[in-house]
């Protein structure tokens, strides 16, 4: 593991690091991690993830979520604008709440169970990684941060849908 590409470089210069957002837009710096930020952003998302159940059940878990997903729109944007760009691979919190989304299922129907937890993160990065439609189109046509986020919601409820199915097929809930 490495802290950023050569090609990277020129986008970290124009961060701010006081800036809250761009911590929160990375998920803490998971971001900044090479190979696969996206992978170290979901994984990073894990812990705090199963904090927040624990303290707050799924009620406060589905609370914490929603606030989540508003931080990275808000986070995205400012990000984006900052830089120039549109969806830079150091954007991560879109990767922390759609791997959140897809955790629901575990957290809802079984609680903390390890082998779900893992299977939930394998599951939204198969689908964020691959992209099949609609996530494709989504991240092809939907602009600024609503396309930075959005795609990842969609991975993350697609892997929920299928983990439900495991769930239930193979005797868990």
């Amino acid at each position: 593991m490495k802290l950023l590409k050569p090609e990277d470089t020129e986008t970290f210069k124009k961060l701010d690091l006081k800036q809250p957002y761009v911590w929160l837009a990375t998920w803490f710096g998971f971001g900044f991690f090479r190979p696969g930020p996206g992978t170290w952003g979901s994984i990073g998302a894990i812990p705090p993830a199963l904090a927040l159940f624990l303290l707050g059940g799924i009620k406060g878990f589905i609370g914490g979520l929603i606030f989540l997903i508003a931080i990275g729109f808000w986070a995205a944007r400012h990000f984006d604008k900052a830089t120039g760009g549109h969806d830079n691979s150091m954007i991560v919190i879109d990767e922390a709440a759609g791997q959140w989304i897809a955790m629901i299922p575990a957290l809802y129907f079984v609680g903390m169970n390890a082998f779900l937890v893992f299977f939930s993160l394998v599951l939204f990065r198969f689908f964020d990684i691959l992209k099949p439609w609609p996530i494709s189109w989504v991240d092809k046509s939907i602009k600024g941060a609503a396309g930075v986020m959005l795609d990842d919601i969609l991975a993350g409820l697609i892997a929920a849908l299928i983990l439900t199915g495991v769930i239930f097929y193979a005797g868990f809930g």
